[in-house]
């Protein structure tokens, strides 16, 4: 799916309404999402457009950008040098829009995300050394238990803050690598739910093991996310 024009990306008109917009990038998020058998590549495409298309100022500056290409009369004195600083004062604005756009993602999404992960990544050692004195012991495996309802509480918060914004252009990638990280998790804590109904040791294996790889991917955007700033 191209990525060059994001009315082609989304499979709607320049003259279309917000509404028209909003309701086919949804329609297609869910028909292209992981989850769905769909491909990263198409997300990533489908979130770049909504980003430009999805915020009125935006879409307004693309409309105005796209739609004066070729208007220029070469021929007028001093036309090109006109569209020339035109062009940069555009590309330094959207610029600083774009960097706008980027922190408050990180402030209002990002990082409310990383909280509420930490919260479930951070614990599981200790609870899990708890446990492991003796996994028969009722006690024991109510407190882990109630750690894992907590988690599974902070998660369904995180998938709500996830799908509240798409990430703005230039943070696709990123936005890819944090969806693998939640679903680390969420899918840790479904082994572990399931470790807890038989005490069957390949599940508590493997939901160890998909925390350790949550842990070292939030390791990883934290590392990206300081490369942003």
């Amino acid at each position: 799916m191209s990525t060059a024009n994001p009315y082609q990306v989304l499979g709607v008109t320049p003259q279309a309404s917000g509404a028209e917009i909003k309701a086919a990038y949804r329609a297609l998020v869910k028909q292209h999402h992981p989850d769905a058998g769909g491909d990263d590549t198409t997300i990533l495409a489908l979130n770049a457009a909504w980003e430009v298309l999805g915020d009125r100022e935006r879409r307004a500056a693309f409309d105005r950008h796209d739609g004066a290409v070729g208007l220029v009369d070469a021929t007028a004195p001093g036309g090109v040098a006109r569209s020339s600083r035109a062009s940069d004062g555009a590309a330094a604005r959207s610029g600083a829009a774009a960097q706008e756009a980027i922190e408050a993602w990180m402030q209002a999404v990002y990082g409310p995300i990383d909280r509420l992960l930490g919260q479930v990544i951070n614990p599981f050692a200790a609870q899990l050394k708890g446990l492991s004195a003796d996994p028969y012991d009722d006690q024991l495996m109510e407190v882990f238990c109630d750690y894992l309802e907590l988690s599974q509480q902070k998660m369904l918060k995180v998938e709500t803050l996830y799908r509240s914004s798409a990430a703005p252009v230039g943070l696709e990638q990123f936005s890819l690598d944090l969806y693998h990280c939640l679903a680390q998790v969420k899918d840790a804590l479904v082994d572990l739910e399931r470790y807890t109904m038989g005490y069957v040791d390949s599940y508590l294996r493997d939901g160890r093991e998909l925390l350790r790889e949550a842990k070292r991917l939030r390791t990883a955007l934290h590392q990206a996310r300081r490369s942003l700033a």
